[in-house]
């Protein structure tokens, strides 16, 4: 069962609708007669419904507001995009340009995490004894630094997700939840890839700018062929990286052939039996 924090434990959060906040000339007037300058990150697109500020685990206060926001619709690119989820690299998609290689920012950052793990563990009072301030300077350390692996892979999930959305009308993903990959050997790097963050910010970016983005149900992707249709008597493991077709005899690149398989089940591949595409047919990008 999950062990949810006490209250003395948990990060202050408050929470206030319409009537409980106002913005007058850049500042944050919260009932009660407070006051608060805020650093914007960018000018709200419209009038806030309510707001929620609260203080991380690193000691820094932030203020999440509420807008309703409208569709900023892109220019029609006319292509279409297959995206498959991988550990060696997260994202693989039926264009060789647009593909997500592992940024790694977790294991770029172990030394650092655990230099301050060791600290935390060096300086835990004991049981019934209050934390000392060396102790609670090294849990601030630390949780800085997950802070800032979270916001690099965000970053980084979001710069490729508005790139795909910019170039590709339609984008057919695998509805994947890596949540099994916590049980195998594989746990840490699914973790560090931040696949599931990265669907989200695919799935967010596509609804902002009013694009098609349409899952796919993962089960046999990999042991589908994306040429004919067949498939596999047998699970490929996962040293296998080649997919070769025993009826068609396609061979191509394991996490390539299941991408293209994104894009035949969620019907955006407009190819009939002879390879030749409809006139006005959206077109998959030639990996």
């Amino acid at each position: 069962m999950p062990r949810h924090k006490k209250k003395r434990e948990a990060t202050p959060t408050l929470n206030y609708t319409t009537r409980g906040f106002r913005l007058k000339d850049g500042r944050l007037h919260l009932a009660g007669g407070i006051a608060l300058t805020v650093v914007w990150s960018r000018k709200l697109p419209a009038a806030p419904s309510s707001v929620r500020v609260y203080q991380d685990a690193g000691g820094h206060w932030y203020a999440s507001f509420v807008v309703a926001t409208e569709v900023q619709p892109l220019p029609a690119s006319g292509r279409v995009l297959g995206v498959d989820w991988g550990i060696k690299e997260t994202a693989t998609t039926t264009s060789d340009a647009h593909d997500l290689p592992h940024p790694q920012h977790g294991r770029k950052a172990q030394a650092t995490l655990t230099r301050y793990d060791r600290m935390v563990a060096r300086r835990k009072p004991k049981k019934g004894q209050a934390s000392s301030k060396g102790h609670r300077e090294a849990k601030k350390e630390r949780a800085k630094t997950h802070a800032k692996i979270a916001r690099q892979r965000q970053d980084t999930s979001r710069k490729w997700a508005k790139r795909v959305v910019r170039d590709h009308d339609a984008v057919a993903v695998e509805d994947f939840r890596p949540k099994f990959l916590a049980k195998t050997t594989m746990a840490r790097k699914a973790a560090d890839a931040a696949i599931g963050a990265t669907k989200q910010a695919l799935i967010e970016m596509g609804r902002k700018h009013g694009r098609d983005i349409r899952l796919v149900h993962p089960a046999h992707t990999t042991r589908d062929c994306a040429s004919c249709g067949a498939r596999t008597k047998h699970a490929l493991p996962l040293s296998e990286r080649t997919y070769t077709c025993t009826t068609c005899g396609a061979v191509s690149s394991r996490d390539k052939n299941s991408a293209r398989v994104m894009l035949v089940r969620a019907g955006l591949n407009p190819a009939g039996a002879e390879g030749a595409s409809p006139s006005g047919a959206l077109l998959p990008e030639a990996a």
